[in-house]
């Protein structure tokens, strides 16, 4: 994974930039993080730590990495990078609710690799304002596909 982050936002990754198998067994797999306010090193897969500290015109972008097993299939049978839009988000679109906040959520598949795009704006009354924010992070965002990273020894 890899983004073209405008100014403003900071990214940050979760991990590492691929998918490894730690010594237990357990995979690990790619979280990129984007966010309009500093990110804390203490935040989960999809913000908590985080969201609650939005103002109004922040936004914060989670983009999980989940088996490349599951992609092309079920949840993750949409294909390409989702294109967000105002319309797309709802306050009842997050984990816990959250005063002002909205979210949304994609789940997709990007060659032969499955993810989930949750992002969250800081208030929804201002959505048609920070929505293309989120938009621009999201077509800066770049997905090696499986079959170049087996390829190139970097995934099994």
């Amino acid at each position: 994974m890899a983004a073209g982050v405008p100014h403003g936002l900071s990214p940050a990754m979760r991990g590492q930039a691929l998918e490894r198998v730690e010594p237990n067994g357990e995979v690990m797999r790619p979280i990129l993080h984007a966010c309009t306010i500093d990110l804390p090193s203490d935040r989960g897969d999809f913000g908590s730590g985080v969201v609650d500290l939005l103002g109004s015109e922040d936004v914060f972008i989670s983009l999980v990495e989940y088996g490349s097993e599951v992609a092309d299939q079920g949840l993750f049978a949409e294909q390409g990078m989702p294109r967000l839009a105002p319309s797309q988000f709802g306050p009842n679109r997050l984990q816990r609710p959250l005063p002002g906040r909205s979210a949304s959520q994609h789940f997709f598949s990007v060659g032969g690799r499955a993810f989930c795009l949750f992002t969250v704006i800081g208030s929804h009354s201002r959505r048609m304002a920070t929505v293309p924010r989120a938009a621009e992070v999201v077509r800066g965002l770049h997905v090696t596909d499986r079959r170049t990273l087996v390829r190139q020894g970097e995934m099994t």
